[in-house]
């Protein structure tokens, strides 16, 4: 007795995406990190023992990109996301150790939470990513990457992303990807539902943004829970966000998956897996990932068995 054999007239029917072959997850769920036939070449995962190597390793990596492109005199694009975060920390402590200097990094980051107009929280409001990103990671380096050079992902700003980032590119610029894996394996808040509205894959790969995207029911409880302390009532339920237009794009990769709780509780598994598994398709972001070169960090017990057995 399981999902597939009880969904049927149960409140959950119709609840998934059209898209989403739930075997199929499933059979993703029993497979651990081997390789796929589909991965990139460049595509390596990365086992982290603890939340702490995670961060740290996350972090240099994010600052070795920054402090090679500045070595090689090359301009660095850079998408960022609020989520995971714990690597800003340390990628500004080895920015400054390094003494880099950021003037040669442009960022976006992903999304933005917004209402159905795509109007954005006040960059003042601790609830916005923008207020996010500037205490977690500009403010803490030494020499910052310079203010006109930070992108968010306003109703004015996010549609001039992909000229932005064409330009940057034909000067030569290295572009990339920074990003966590969400519960519906969106990458940044591209959710799974989107791929009912395009006719084909290359449509669907060409969609740069959304503006005041509906967010999916999981997407809000994994925020809640992630983010606000379990309180619903303050997750917003759109965003601002970036499409597949614009990270399939990049040229390097450095994502992230920490999502345990303790005692052994967690809710990125089942994601984590599917990205590596499942194959791309654009029912499911994440699945794309792995045809892109770069490293996902993970936590050690995110490849751990996942069992039907109660606990």
């Amino acid at each position: 007795m399981n999902f597939m054999s009880t969904v049927a007239g149960s409140l959950l029917e119709g609840f998934y995406p059209a898209g989403w072959d739930m075997a199929k997850i499933d059979a993703c769920c029993d497979k651990g990190v081997e390789r796929e036939a589909f991965w990139n070449d460049g595509f390596n995962p990365v086992v982290c023992e603890s939340l702490g190597d995670f961060d740290t390793l996350m972090g240099h990596e994010i600052a070795m990109q920054i402090k090679l492109t500045g070595e090689e005199g090359r301009k660095l694009a850079m998408i960022l996301p609020v989520g995971p975060m714990g690597m800003y920390r340390w990628a500004a402590y080895f920015l400054n150790e390094w003494d880099v200097d950021c003037s040669h990094v442009t960022t976006f980051n992903m999304d933005e939470w917004a209402d159905a107009d795509g109007n954005t929280l006040p960059n003042t409001d601790t609830a916005s990513f923008e207020y996010s990103m500037r205490e977690a990671f500009f403010n803490k380096v030494n020499k910052t990457i310079p203010e006109n050079q930070r992108n968010f992902a306003t109703k004015t700003n996010l549609p001039t992303y992909s000229e932005k980032i064409a330009a940057l590119k034909a000067e030569g610029a290295k572009l990339v990807l920074v990003y966590g894996i969400g519960r519906m394996c969106h990458i940044a808040f591209w959710e799974p539902q989107f791929g009912e509205d395009y006719a084909s894959d290359e449509e669907w790969k060409a969609a740069c943004y959304r503006i005041g995207a509906k967010l999916h029911p999981l997407t809000i409880e994994q925020n809640a829970i992630t983010s606000f302390k379990s309180r619903t009532t303050l997750v917003p339920c759109r965003a601002n966000t970036i499409g597949p237009g614009l990270f399939l794009q990049a040229d390097y990769c450095i994502g992230g998956c920490d999502g345990m709780f303790n005692r052994g509780m967690g809710w990125q598994g089942m994601s984590f897996r599917t990205t590596l598994h499942y194959g791309p398709t654009r029912h499911i972001a994440s699945t794309y990932i792995p045809t892109m070169p770069g490293k996902l960090f993970y936590l050690k017990e995110l490849a751990e068995a996942m069992t039907a057995e109660c606990n």
